[in-house]
């Protein structure tokens, strides 16, 4: 059966689809614009005219991968209701869960960012987004009296700073760490940064 022609962003997207899927099977260091172009049975050429090296596959890839899981934070902060529940269910979500396949990813994307500039930009600047996202809540949040906060984009650093540690725990070191033991600190930390009750937060 002959292959559907598709358009060059429709190429796009399916050549960074198998990216994402083949670095969370072989991470990073391993993967290979070869078995990009296997999983999806096209030539390395094909691979290469959309994306000139490995490390510009790798990097738009990662953030591929990473827009849409900051599309999905940006639906929970922009629900209709108040800021403490919209900041309630973005930790939720932000918290690794099950196989945490978006984290597996993100660890590998920190790790080779050590070494790649490429991709230490793009991981950065996404990085950035996140904590953006999270501080303009809590701003609203103090600017409608629910809670006081002098610095939301310092708070924002320290939630996700901990979430961060939290998921690296987690994904690399499965067991010591229950979801629900890890889902109450989050939420006790949440709820101090806010100055408010654990269970006004939960209620």
């Amino acid at each position: 059966m002959a292959r559907v022609r598709l358009s060059v962003a429709e190429r796009r997207e399916e050549l960074l689809r198998a990216a994402v899927e083949q670095i969370e099977v072989r991470g990073v260091s391993a993967v290979r614009i070869a078995d990009v172009a296997a999983v999806l049975g096209v030539s390395n050429a094909l691979v290469l005219y959309h994306f000139s090296s490995k490390e510009k596959l790798v990097a738009a890839a990662f953030a591929y991968a990473a827009e849409a899981d900051l599309a999905h934070l940006r639906k929970l902060l922009t629900r209709r209701t108040s800021a403490v529940r919209r900041l309630r269910a973005a930790v939720r979500w932000y918290a690794p869960t099950g196989q945490a396949k978006g984290w597996r990813l993100w660890i590998e994307g920190w790790a080779s960012s050590l070494r790649d500039p490429v991709l230490r930009d793009v991981a950065g600047d996404l990085d950035q987004q996140w904590k953006a996202e999270l501080a303009e809540v809590i701003e609203e949040g103090a600017a409608a009296g629910e809670f006081h906060c002098d610095d939301p984009m310092s708070v924002a650093w320290r939630l996700t700073a901990l979430l961060d540690g939290l998921a690296v725990q987690m994904t690399s070191y499965a067991g010591p760490l229950s979801r629900a033991t890890m889902l109450q600190w989050t939420e006790e930390a949440l709820a101090r940064e806010l100055g408010i009750d654990h269970e006004v937060l939960t209620a």
